[in-house]
């Protein structure tokens, strides 16, 4: 053997046993999460991404997701939606290609529609933190809801209007072009009016109309008792303002789209003592959501809201069905999800039957002093 084919032969044992001792890189599931970081409702992309944050940190500090009997580390893949229906709908082809286990959001409505259509097709896992509207999950089996659906939420707001603000007429003023808006209008109309009240102006506008007066002085002519705006926390100052200018006296309140903190400083003293529905009060939550509120004051310096709170609990979801799968898997993902008899997050407790729609309470917050407050409960 010459020295020349010596030398290359040394080389090549000294790269495999270089290889051999290179340690292997742990092992990892990827999950995905179609947010909506810019567009109409940045606040609720940003809770997301935040609280989504915070679970995949917690789990990877406590050495990973034990699934198996192996250790792994989960990897976290965050796109921007945009809050636009086919920008929702591109974003979970491409987590989809990308390859992520599990799929989290999208959270408005609009935008979880198309993307559970996308994730349906292909079988991919998807839970949506804070989508209330019925389509999301109507039909499919591989899309599921880690908050109440509009149908129970409409009941609510009507019972509410009726058992605690003692109204015999209504108005509602509701954006004719989401999803979210109109279904839970429609909803809360009929059950108002199947208890023998009535409904006496029902108004529309399109979103991102900025000048409501016209609607508004229809409400004001019909002499309702109480004023329902099933709208998102960007569009509901201006309403509540506008409505007021215009010598609205009744009461106004509305449902969990206000439940951002974002719309205290947008509203001020005009939306003092109104009250909406939602998912959960961190003035009566229980040890683990008051565990969650700490960290998440911690890390990102403000009470977390309900978008925040609901994406953390997609997450618990997510991980407890891939530790019972027992395997990185889509399909077992998706039957151990299904399996779910009791699940007990931080905005309750929630069980699945048969459908992707939890059954679980809603609560009633009022705002006093600034602050969004606990004032009663909802069971399904």
């Amino acid at each position: 053997m010459d020295r020349k084919v010596l030398t290359m032969l040394l080389v090549l044992v000294l790269l495999v046993s270089f290889t051999a001792c290179k340690p292997a890189a742990p092992a990892e599931i990827k999950i995905g999460v179609n947010a909506e970081l810019t567009g109409g409702i940045p606040v609720v992309g940003a809770s997301c991404k935040n609280a989504a944050e915070m679970a995949v940190k917690e789990v990877n500090d406590a050495g990973g997701l034990e699934v198996g009997g192996k250790k792994y580390k989960i990897v976290l893949q965050v796109e921007d939606n945009e809050d636009k229906a086919e920008s929702a709908a591109a974003v979970a082809q491409k987590l989809n290609t990308a390859g992520v286990l599990v799929h989290i959001g999208a959270n408005a409505s609009r935008n979880a529609i198309p993307a559970s259509t996308v994730c349906e097709d292909a079988k991919l896992p998807m839970i949506s933190p804070w989508s209330t509207n019925p389509k999301t999950t109507a039909g499919k089996k591989y899309v599921f809801r880690a908050c109440f659906i509009d149908d129970f939420q409409g009941v609510v707001a009507a019972k509410f209007a009726i058992n605690d603000l003692k109204a015999n007429t209504a108005a509602v003023l509701y954006d004719v072009a989401s999803e979210y808006n109109k279904g839970i209008a429609e909803i809360f109309k009929k059950t108002f009016e199947e208890a023998g009240k009535k409904v006496v102006a029902f108004e529309t506008y399109t979103t991102g109309d900025k000048d409501f007066s016209a609607q508004l002085t229809k409400i004001k002519a019909s002499g309702a008792d109480v004023l329902f705006l099933p709208n998102y926390y960007s569009e509901v100052p201006l309403q509540v303002q506008q409505a007021h200018k215009l010598g609205y006296t009744g009461t106004i309140f509305g449902s969990d789209s206000w439940g951002n903190l974002e719309l205290i400083d947008l509203c001020g003293a005009d939306c003092e003592g109104l009250f909406f529905t939602t998912h959960y009060a961190p003035d009566i939550a229980t040890p683990k959501a008051q565990k969650f509120i700490q960290n998440y004051e911690k890390t990102y310096g403000k009470t977390p809201d309900d978008v925040a709170a609901l994406t953390y609990d997609a997450f618990g979801l997510a991980f407890q069905a891939i530790q019972t799968a027992g395997k990185i898997d889509r399909q077992a993902v998706r039957d151990a999800l299904a399996s779910i008899t009791r699940y007990e997050g931080v905005t309750g407790t929630m069980q699945f039957k048969g459908t992707g729609d939890p059954i679980k309470s809603a609560v009633i917050i009022q705002i006093k002093g600034g602050k969004f407050t606990y004032y009663t409960s909802a069971a399904p």
